[in-house]
């Protein structure tokens, strides 16, 4: 039987970073030298799929093993 924490807790985390990431590319969140940058406007959205997926993840898990 598999835990959900290896999945939920990487995949809130990142999804959390690459939302800032995310705002900071686009010069949302201002004061930082990732604000305003093209790259990160890229690499935000990235991470937070990332994240989300591992989300998924974690509830599919967690659906099965109710199921199950």
């Amino acid at each position: 039987m598999k835990r959900i924490w290896p999945y939920l807790v990487p995949g809130v985390i990142l999804a959390l970073v690459g939302i800032v990431w995310t705002l900071q590319g686009f010069n949302v969140l201002g004061g930082s030298a990732m604000s305003g940058s093209p790259l990160w406007a890229t690499i935000g959205p990235i991470v937070l799929a990332v994240g989300v997926v591992l989300i998924v993840i974690a509830i599919v898990i967690a659906r099965r093993r109710k199921a199950g």
